[in-house]
């Protein structure tokens, strides 16, 4: 009975021995993701899979140059028709188009600034309304008459970056992806 014991004690430490040893091993073989070429969402990545293109990460600046940033203290509005631009640059360059969405997640926030003042109850409920209702008025003109997607709006307490609005969702690939080289 001792022996089993000695012989299972030794064996599971073998075993252990050999799992540890392998375990660098395994992870060196691997090889670390590489960054696609060219102009992506800066917070997510995007990717075309059976017909769908999957995008993540649209926001206010995405698309423009750092000197022509918006900021927070910029108008929502302003904030919202840059994304709305952005995002139909984005899926058109997968080969897709607005009217081609099949659903979006779009995440709003209240400017975040020292110089701003963060409303509490009932006016920070009036204040997310007003961005609502700004959005809905904005984003109704870039589709086609019973064409929008279904969609999910959120507030949110931050989002990364400078954008007061950011938008993640899919569309169906309609035509080949375009390439800078094919503008």
């Amino acid at each position: 009975m001792v022996n089993d014991s000695r012989r299972s004690f030794f064996g599971t430490i073998t075993a252990l021995s050999a799992f540890l040893g392998a375990v660098p091993k395994f992870y060196a073989q691997q090889t670390p993701p590489v960054a696609p070429a060219g102009d992506v969402p800066r917070r997510g990545s995007s990717h075309t899979h059976n017909g769908i293109y999957y995008f993540s990460g649209t926001g206010a600046n995405d698309g423009y140059p750092k000197d022509d940033h918006v900021l927070v203290t910029d108008p929502f509005e302003k904030h919202v028709t840059r994304t709305m631009d952005a995002l139909k640059r984005n899926v058109e360059r997968a080969g897709s188009n607005l009217d081609s969405l099949i659903h979006l997640d779009v995440f709003i926030c209240l400017p975040h600034a020292d110089a701003t003042v963060m409303p509490v109850g009932k006016a920070r409920f009036d204040a997310h309304k007003a961005q609502y209702d700004a959005l809905n008025k904005i984003y109704s003109t870039y589709f086609s008459l019973g064409k929008a997607p279904s969609r999910a709006c959120m507030a949110v307490e931050w989002i990364p970056g400078d954008s007061l609005i950011e938008i993640v969702g899919s569309a169906l690939v309609v035509a080949p992806p375009t390439t800078p080289a094919d503008k």
